[in-house]
Parts: C-alpha cells; structure tokens; sequence
C-alpha cells in the first residue's frame, strides 16, 4: 500500500520516497489510534501525515531517550542539531539528511504549513528537557501550544476545509490539545516513571494529591480516592477541550473528514476505557477494546466511501465544492 500512496501523491524521487516510508512505519509502530485514522484518508494525503508524525514522533524520542542514558545536555544538543537541520531544510539551504526532516520539508512546501508551526513545536520539545510540572492549566496549555495545538493546525492545508482556515483554525488547535490530554491521563504513571507530571498542579493539590502521593501509588500499586477524583476532573477538563473542537469537523474537506471523525472517536473512547478501569492509569496503561476499534474503523471506512461517491456525484453534476487546499500533487518535490 505504500507505493500506491506515494504514487498517488505524485512522489517519484526515491530519497522522498524512501523518506516517506520510513515515516510511515513510525507511525504504524508507535501511534496505533492515529495510524488505523490516516488509513481513511484519501491515498495522495496519506504521506503528508505521516511526515508529520514521523518526525513529531522522533523529537519526541530524542527528549525522551532515557533508555540510552543520555544526559539532558546530550539530548539538548541533539535536539539542536534536529532543529538546525529542519531550518536549513525548510528555507531550501541544504537538503536534509535525517528522512524524517527530508519528509517533513518536502510536505510542508506541497501544502505551504506555516515554519513557525514548527518553530513553536521544537520550543515545546526543548522545554520538556527541563520542566517536569506545570502549576496550572494556563501554564500546560501554553506548553500544549507547541507540542499539541500546532499539530492540528500543520494538519489543516492537508485535509482541506470547507470554510476559510482561519474558520477551521481553532478548533484544530483544540483537537490536537484534546488528544494530548487524553494521552497525558493515560500514560500519567509512564511520565511519572520519567520524572514529569502533565496535569496541573493546581488540579491535583484541589483534590489533595501532591507527587510524593502520585510516586505512593506507582511504587505500591495501591489506589487512593484523591488520586481517583483528580484523575476524574482531569478526564471532565479533556472532555470539555473535546467539546471546543468537535464543531471543526464539519468544517473539513468531507472526504477526509471520516478520517479525522474516527480519531476523535477512538480517542474519547480511551477516556472511556481509563474511567471504565477505575482511573487505574498509575498501575497499567488503558486500552481501548480490539472489537470497539474495528466497529468505530468500519463506520469510518463506510462514512468513506459515501463521501467519495458524493464527491463523484457532484463532480458529476459540475458542482463538486473545492476544498481550501492546495494541490499536493502540484508543487514540485524537494531535496
């Protein structure tokens, strides 16, 4: 399926391509929700999103490399170098080395993503070297404004709109924080494990839960009833960021709308599966049941297929709607 993809997108050079599939088995690997999503899309979109995970994906591992044992400064310089190497790539002054990088500059010029989506997202991932808590939800949701929210918005010129961008703009944004928060709650003992807290400060001492509590359960394995009312106003504060985004769907290109419909479902149903586990996300991770998954992908993929027919029926009737995207098969391929 790879190569009908690229084919599709109109990527021939074989770095790109090359580029492109390494991209796309990050994504396969580690972001199961957001792959079985993007498989909704139509074939030609398919490798923009993956650069854009790929290399979201990569950042994020060098901040994490904890496995290796790299000390914060290593990482830093790491880091560093990535920046670097987007910067000259994105500006056309050397082409990159790193696939991820090669990926991501090639689709950022097909679909003309704005560089200080990026900017602001490498600030983020520089940040999480350092600070491991925010006092409050203001102080998280600047920080969610690089590593969540500009992810939506990098995501917009690829999916397309039906109304201005600026329309669609902030309730991308939305989306991409209401994803991370569910991440943050589901994966709240792993970040312990690495030395950072991403629900507020303020949220936690409300409910009496300091981290030595939250470090308490991890190394015990045993519940607390503060730790549980935190985690449940946690899950109602992501419920309410969801609600911000949910009127931007309509306003997506309506054939790649199913794909980003599925994701927003998939993802809220891991709220689901947090609370139906009794907020146990200290202890082990929750999972979203295969069978809910495969019902939640199967009305995607039929939600698919009737808007490609529409789309063929009205282009049928001469009245098929642009969708506010460029052409990514147009603009000439770089590196």
């Amino acid at each position: 399926m790879t190569h009908r993809e690229l084919d599709a997108a109109g990527i021939t050079d074989p770095a790109l391509r090359s580029a492109y599939t390494h991209c796309r088995l990050l994504n396969a690997r580690h972001g199961r929700t957001y792959f079985l999503a993007t498989r909704l899309l139509p074939a030609d979109r398919r490798p923009a999103v993956h650069a854009l995970y790929g290399f979201a994906r990569w950042a994020d591992d060098i901040v994490d490399d904890t496995g290796a044992q790299a000390t914060t400064a290593e990482r830093a310089a790491t880091l560093a170098r990535l920046e670097e190497q987007l910067r000259q790539a994105l500006t056309g002054a050397r082409p990159a080395a790193e696939p991820v990088v090669l990926a991501l500059a090639d689709t950022a010029a097909r679909y003309a993503i704005e560089p200080a989506h990026f900017t602001d997202f490498m600030a983020s991932m520089r940040s999480d070297l350092t600070v491991t808590d925010y006092a409050t939800y203001d102080d998280l949701r600047a920080y969610m404004h690089g590593s969540a929210a500009v992810i939506g918005l990098q995501m917009l010129p690829v999916l397309g709109t039906v109304t201005s961008r600026a329309r669609a703009a902030p309730h991308a944004a939305a989306l991409g924080v209401a994803f991370q928060l569910t991440n943050f709650l589901r994966d709240v003992g792993e970040d312990l494990d690495r030395g950072r807290i991403y629900l507020p400060a303020d949220l936690l001492a409300a409910h009496g839960v300091q981290r030595d509590l939250l470090l308490w359960s991890r190394r015990t394995g045993r519940h607390d009833r503060r730790i549980t009312a935190a985690l449940r106003a946690a899950e109602d504060l992501t419920r309410a960021v969801y609600r911000e985004a949910a009127p931007g769907l309509a306003m997506l290109d309506p054939v790649a709308r199913p794909c980003i419909r599925t994701a927003f479902i998939l993802y809220r149903h891991i709220l689901d599966a947090i609370a139906d586990d009794g907020y146990a996300v200290l202890h082990r991770r929750a999972v979203v049941r295969r069978r809910r998954r495969a019902a939640v992908a199967a009305d995607g993929l039929s939600r698919v297929l009737a808007a490609r027919l529409g789309a063929r029926a009205a282009a049928a009737r001469g009245a098929a709607p642009v969708p506010n995207r460029p052409d990514a098969c147009s603009a000439k391929e770089t590196g």
